[in-house]
């Protein structure tokens, strides 16, 4: 693959992550787990945050824009299934499931499946 293929692919991928986590944001924004002044959570995971939703804003977001300007993305991701197990585990949380949705779609994209 020539060196301009691979930035024109990584880029289009970019743009897909970009947009899908333009989506996840928004729907937190819908569903009232976004906070407008959130405080400075620095964890190294999200079970050391104070709620999943603060990590989702706080800490995952910031990460997957970077590594979606940059191309730098993990081998995997499984946040998708953390939602899933947050929400939808021992209790389902209804509001919660688009935004469930939308982060296994990330996962997906993220991947490349």
């Amino acid at each position: 693959m020539s060196t301009t293929r691979f930035f024109k692919k990584q880029s289009e991928k970019g743009k897909k992550v970009l947009s899908a986590l333009d989506d996840i944001e928004a729907e937190m924004k819908k569903i009232g787990f976004w906070k407008e002044n959130p405080p400075d959570v620095k964890v190294g995971n999200y079970i050391e945050a104070p709620s999943f939703e603060l990590w989702l804003q706080c800490v995952f977001l910031p990460n997957a824009r970077k590594a979606a300007q940059t191309g730098e993305y993990p081998d995997g991701s499984q946040v998708g299934l953390m939602a899933m197990r947050e929400y939808d585990y021992h209790s389902c949380v209804e509001e919660a499931l688009t935004l469930v949705s939308l982060l296994n779609d990330f996962d997906k994209l993220v991947v490349g499946k």
